[in-house]
């Protein structure tokens, strides 16, 4: 197969944060290392130890990435221990292949080093270490077992290619000096090495990471039997270098196929069948080619070898048509179906089917649906509510329309209407599929995800995928919607799953930080606070701020570990700035789930304690436009920390009815109202400002106009009075270094 196509990473990721670059400088240094071993200037085991030790590194380095990475998978959002648990899998076997390519560059490394007699023993010891932890690492990332009639299928598939395998080794290993016996154990080894690694690379699911991992360990150890297989003297030569190509490629292909396995990317279900009937023969042939120029006939055991290709082939064609072809691979997107799930793969099937069969020139869209039932019904009660689902979208659907059951996962729709038409019967799908199921006695709800993707010219699996990422997208945006696919729409996923993965452990790994924006008096402009801004600065990711950070964390349900870290981080800022003299108060931003947490104002004031911090001199912020869902806590938790002292804010003020006639109900101390307030309203000389300043003072609050950008913004605030203001025009978030640069130039800084 070509490099190219051998290191393709997966189709969502691999442009985000997995660039190939250094694989292929890898491949192009050691094809000249080859190219100077070959013409002499180099010696050949200085040329695998070089490669070896290239290839072993930055495969170590990718799988080290991912033995401590503490992410969550993709293909979803999980939450909590769930997410823990789906990504301990590719960790603990990432750790395990980390050592296995490691040990392999080791052993490279090694042989020029060791005197020519104890080479053989050095890259056999490498070679059993690696054998183990490859043979951990593969058992670690497989998920499901092939059934006995899909082992037999793989059997009767690889048998022939692997006794050609078996004969080419046998007739191009070195044979002076060297017993039978041992010779042909080499050669039984390195062929079925080989045609396993042929195997994985293209049988069904190749594109999969444990197909590329398997494929990958073979290489790998095919290399270090070549290495143990040479003489132990001078002789070994430039055969050494034989064990160079698969012994780079192999532990590459090892560390891109572990994070794919984590990135759950969609994978090929077709074979490559050439590969395996042509590549074996043509090499029996070079190899008798090699044979017969040395002036050497085949022996009695080229000959037995020669003639045990021919039962492999024979047994095939006999029984082959009788056992089904299996997918060899367990894939990487979800586990595999249970026998008991008639059809758990069968709609997909048909609906690929349906998908290759169609007209061209094409028109029409695919509409992918996810039902997300509420509840979690057992399985007689689910298979009763995707009938009636289906029963329901053939309703709805045009009669040219074709529905199909995707067996527990919802159901798609291949229409023959255009965008518009399209569109709109992802709407009447939305409303009938979101209708309660009455089935078995239960009332069962469900809240309905559509994707939608156009029909072209692309390959059935990809339409799918296309429509499927579309339909991820909707349940990411609140679900009960309809999504189409596009290329942006495929980027956002991209950086969604990215963020889903590195979120978890990055208050463990340091990576999160927090700036500061002044809050100043609009009278003098002096500061009086300051507001503690969370940001993630990640190293593949890049800065990320709160409004893209926070929604990922709640679905992590992590929210409570990065508030704790922000709520700690700003109190000992807080505490220093005091000590240095500087009396101010701190506002921190908390979502609703925080402040509604049980232990979140005994919490707070146990923070306030261990600093030496006032409680005046923290504010706790919380978005309006959050609260009304859980107002009855919300006021309970807010009235707490009023209690001990704590000033609480009402930030993002929308002034609209609702939130005017609540806002008597919160006990709070400030009130924050963005710019939109200060320009809103129908009468110029009155904006909706100074309405909101007047509803303020009667209530005995502060109302601090903040995202102040321009010097009218902050003159428009203070006639309308309000005492306090921040943003861009007045101060710009900066580093506790900095703010505190900028409050030496106020030394009367006080409350």
């Amino acid at each position: 197969m070509p490099v190219a196509s051998v290191f393709r990473a997966a189709p969502l990721r691999a442009s985000a944060h997995r660039p190939l670059l250094p694989e292929i400088c890898v491949l192009a240094v050691t094809a000249m290392l080859i190219a100077l071993g070959v013409v002499g200037p180099v010696p050949a085991l200085a040329v695998v130890a070089l490669a070896g030790a290239a290839a072993s590194t930055l495969a170590g380095v990718r799988l080290s990435r991912l033995t401590f990475d503490t992410g969550s998978p993709a293909g979803g959002p999980p939450a909590g221990r769930v997410a823990r648990r789906r990504a301990a899998r590719p960790r603990r076997a990432a750790a395990l292949l980390h050592a296995a390519v490691v040990t392999a560059g080791l052993t490279a490394a090694v042989l020029p080093l060791a005197s020519a007699g104890y080479r053989p023993a050095a890259a056999a010891a490498g070679l059993a270490g690696t054998t183990a932890l490859l043979g951990g690492g593969l058992f670690s990332l497989h998920r499901s077992r092939p059934s006995i009639r899909g082992r037999l299928r793989r059997l009767l598939d690889q048998a022939a290619p692997g006794v050609c395998l078996i004969l080419t080794a046998w007739l191009l290993l070195p044979y002076a000096g060297v017993p039978a016996p041992l010779r042909l154990t080499v050669a039984v080894l390195l062929g079925l090495l080989a045609v396993d690694a042929l195997a994985a690379l293209t049988g069904p699911g190749r594109d999969s990471g444990a197909a590329r991992c398997r494929a990958g360990a073979g290489l790998t150890l095919l290399a270090l039997v070549l290495l143990a297989a040479l003489p132990a003297g001078p002789a070994a030569g430039r055969a050494a270098l034989l064990a160079v190509p698969p012994l780079v490629v192999g532990v590459l292909l090892v560390a891109v196929g572990v994070p794919q396995v984590a990135q759950a990317a969609p994978i090929r279900q077709t074979a490559l069948v050439w590969p395996r009937a042509v590549l074996p023969a043509v090499a029996v042939v070079l190899a008798v080619v090699h044979q017969l120029q040395l002036g050497l006939l085949p022996d009695r055991t080229a000959v037995l070898l020669a003639l045990a290709v021919i039962p492999p082939l024979v047994v095939r064609e006999l029984f082959g048509a009788a056992i089904p072809t299996v997918s060899e691979e367990p894939t990487d997107t979800a586990p595999a179906p249970a026998p008991a799930e008639p059809g758990g793969s069968a709609g997909r099937v048909a609906l690929l089917g349906a998908l290759a069969a169609r007209p061209e020139p094409v028109c029409g869209a695919l509409l992918v649906i996810d039902l997300h039932l509420t509840e979690l019904p057992g399985r007689l009660v689910r298979d009763d509510v995707a009938a009636e689902a289906v029963r329901r979208a053939r309703a709805v659907a045009a009669d040219e329309d074709e529905v199909f059951d995707l067996a527990g996962s919802g159901l798609a729709v291949v229409s023959r209407s255009g965008p518009v038409l399209a569109y709109a019967l992802g709407a009447r799908l939305l409303t009938a599929l979101s209708r309660p199921y009455e089935v078995s006695g239960a009332v069962l709800r469900s809240r309905p995800s559509v994707g939608l993707a156009e029909l072209g010219r692309g390959r059935p699996e990809d339409l799918f995928r296309q429509a499927d990422l579309a339909r991820r997208r909707a349940a990411q945006l609140g679900r009960d919607r309809v999504e189409w696919y596009d290329a942006y729409l495929e980027e956002q996923l991209v950086r969604r799953l990215d963020l889903e993965r590195e979120l978890p452990g990055a208050v463990a790994r340091g990576e999160l930080d927090l700036v500061y924006q002044p809050v100043l008096g609009l009278a003098d402009r002096a500061p009086v606070g300051t507001e503690a801004l969370l940001r993630w600065r990640n190293p593949v990711l890049g800065t990320v701020f709160p409004a893209e950070l926070l929604p990922v964390a709640e679905d992590l349900d992590i929210v409570g570990e990065l508030g704790v870290w922000v709520l700690d981080r700003a109190c000992r800022q807080l505490a220093d700035w005091t000590m240095g003299g500087r009396r101010l108060w701190m506002a921190v931003n908390v979502t609703t789930r925080e402040l509604t947490s049980p232990d979140f104002v005994p919490r707070t004031a146990a923070v306030l304690e261990a600093y030496g911090v006032g409680p005046d001199q923290l504010v706790i912020e919380v978005a309006e436009p959050k609260v009304a869902a859980e107002l009855p806590t919300v006021v309970a938790r807010l009235a707490g920390l009023r209690s001990i002292g704590i000033r609480t804010a009402l930030d993002d003020f929308r002034a609209e009815h609702a939130s005017l006639a609540q806002l008597r109900r919160l006990p709070i101390d400030l009130l924050k109202v963005g710019p939109e307030v200060a320009t809103a309203g129908s009468d110029p000389h009155r904006p909706l400002l100074d309405v909101v300043v007047t509803v303020a003072e009667r209530l005995g609050l502060e109302v601090v106009a903040e995202e102040l950008e321009s010097a009218h913004q902050v003159d428009g605030a203070h006639r309308a009075g309000c005492r306090y203001g921040q943003g861009f025009e007045l101060a710009r978030p900066a580093t506790a270094e900095r703010v505190e640069a900028y409050f030496e130039e106020f030394p009367s800084t006080s409350r």
